[in-house]
């Protein structure tokens, strides 16, 4: 009789373990759980007119919790201006960098009345920001001295 190859079949278990592991937890959620997923849809719905595939395809166990903190910083109770936070948003995706956050953050800065300037000029910031840190930390500039010689604590 031919059995499977050792490896062959400890790599079938783990693949079975580990879609265990991804699967169960959505089985197992609780029911006051699906109903806040749920109710988080709706919600997402009705702000946004749609919701977005990254959204509907994230685990119903964090969906809420996120939606929860983006509206709670994109919403309408918040300090900074949404034209502000627009731009700040971009020149930071512009960085790390991330693509999708670069698309969205420029559509939301023009939707705030962000010009082709200031977007510019934002993203620029960043990228100056970007090039002296590299020049201080390649540098090895001594921060104490540094926050002295530029009256920071």
């Amino acid at each position: 009789m031919n059995r499977p190859a050792p490896n062959l079949h400890r790599t079938l278990r783990r693949a079975a373990a580990t879609a265990v592991m991804l699967v169960a937890p959505l089985a197992l959620l609780p029911a006051h759980a699906q109903t806040t997923y749920e109710a988080t849809l709706q919600d997402i719905q009705a702000t946004l007119g749609m919701v977005p595939d990254f959204m509907a395809r994230l685990p119903p166990a964090a969906l809420p919790g996120l939606w929860s903190a983006y509206k709670g910083l994109y919403g309408p109770n918040t300090v900074l201006p949404p034209k502000y936070r627009s731009l700040i948003s971009l020149a930071v995706s512009a960085q790390i960098p991330c693509e999708y956050c670069v698309s969205m953050d420029t559509a939301d800065a023009r939707r705030a009345g962000a010009t082709d300037q200031e977007i510019s000029e934002a993203v620029t910031v960043a990228g100056m920001t970007r090039q002296w840190s590299a020049i201080f930390h390649g540098l090895q500039i001594d921060l104490k001295k540094f926050k002295r010689d530029f009256g920071s604590k």
